[in-house]
């Protein structure tokens, strides 16, 4: 049966309501119970379902949600780390002669330190767009991962992989898009503000400097926010639907418009709850990392060299690199996995999804 069935297009409708039933017991007649084939029931999501979905999916499908999540992430972590071994060893000298503390070092200008900027800012630069790369692979993975787990079908890692890449470039696109046109609103209303404390700084009026920053800020956070969740499920119809960029953010807007509150308090509190454990997680490295690097300065003399700093730091850095790995791999996979059953709830409350979920099941099952 195609990865697909079931979920592509739109139905329009309103929410199935299925069949009365009669139950046992004291209560007389009670509805029935919504088909459950996988993590969530197919009838419009509660929080609980939403969020207890995404827990679900994760305990069913760690091995291709997280081994997708260490690879990309944990390889990009090789990389940066390879990169910056590779300059500090190229560079090494100039190194030395930059952060040289002794008294009869000579004077430091851009002829030393320009290489040493320009080299970091383009490692910082390729670090962006490898995590963009990395962040567009997780994004997919979870909606491809939810595409099975609501139907209750296994998949591979391999499986999940070649689709998830697949879909990359769009997810990519899609991110580089809202990105920009939340944006837009921030750097006009910005630049206005920016002009008017200009003015008052010129005329010495710093109350009014003040006043016009902190009513510019408070009027860039709604059209930022609002755009923001308008565009919260674009990543999920990317993949559910196969959309490009343009069509997901259309398809995204579509869907929530009507239900931006509830949108927004849902996926705000998956970002929460994804941040929290990713830094409970991050916590006892960043601990470990701390001690470590206090117990190899013990021995340090209060005239270091950089050789000496570089390895009082790397253990700190190390560990530090390894916890922040582990931190966003949680903290990208649990958010999405909301958003992704955020975009199922949508579709089944306003284009009746739910009775083409459950055909899509029961010809699994009898398959």
């Amino acid at each position: 049966m195609a990865q697909d069935s079931g979920w592509g297009g739109a139905y329009g409708g309103a929410p199935h309501g299925g069949a009365p039933g009669w139950g046992a017991g004291w209560g007389g007649w009670i509805p029935p119970q919504a088909p459950k084939p996988g993590v969530i029931p197919l009838q419009p999501l509660r929080l609980s379902d939403i969020l207890g979905g995404a827990a679900a999916t994760v305990s069913r499908y760690w091995k291709q949600l997280l081994g997708i999540a260490a690879t990309v992430y944990g390889g990009a972590a090789v990389l940066v780390g390879a990169a910056l071994a590779i300059l500090y060893a190229v560079l090494s000298d100039r190194i030395h002669t930059v952060f040289d503390t002794s008294d009869e070092r000579p004077r430091i200008g851009w002829h030393e330190a320009g290489p040493l900027v320009i080299s970091f800012l383009g490692v910082i630069i390729g670090a962006a767009l490898l995590l963009t790369v990395c962040t567009a692979v997780v994004y997919a993975t979870c909606a491809v991962v939810l595409q099975e787990a609501v139907l209750g079908r296994p998949t591979t890692y391999g499986a999940v992989w070649r689709r998830a890449w697949s879909r990359m470039p769009s997810v990519i696109g899609t991110l580089f898009l809202s990105g920009l046109i939340v944006m837009l609103p921030l750097l006009l209303i910005a630049g206005v503000a920016g002009g008017l404390i200009a003015v008052a700084v010129s005329h010495d009026s710093t109350g009014l400097a003040i006043v016009t920053g902190v009513v510019g800020a408070l009027a860039l956070a709604p059209p930022a926010a609002w755009l923001w969740v308008l565009f919260t499920v674009a990543p999920a119809a990317v993949v559910f639907e196969r959309q490009g960029p343009i069509g997901a953010l259309r398809r995204s807007a579509r869907l929530v418009r009507g239900s931006w509150w509830r949108t927004c308090g849902i996926s705000l509190l998956g970002l929460a709850i994804g941040a929290g454990a990713g830094y409970f997680i991050q916590l006892p490295f960043s601990i470990v990392g701390m001690f470590s690097s206090v117990n190899l300065n013990a021995p340090v003399q209060n005239d270091p060299t950089p050789a000496q700093v570089f390895a009082t730091m790397s253990g700190y850095l190390v560990l530090s690199l390894l916890g922040q790995t582990l931190s966003q791999i949680i903290s990208a996979t649990f958010p999405q996995l909301v958003n992704g059953l955020l975009y199922v709830d949508l579709r089944i409350r306003r284009e009746d999804l739910a009775p083409a979920l459950v055909d899509a099941a029961s010809h699994d099952a009898a398959a």
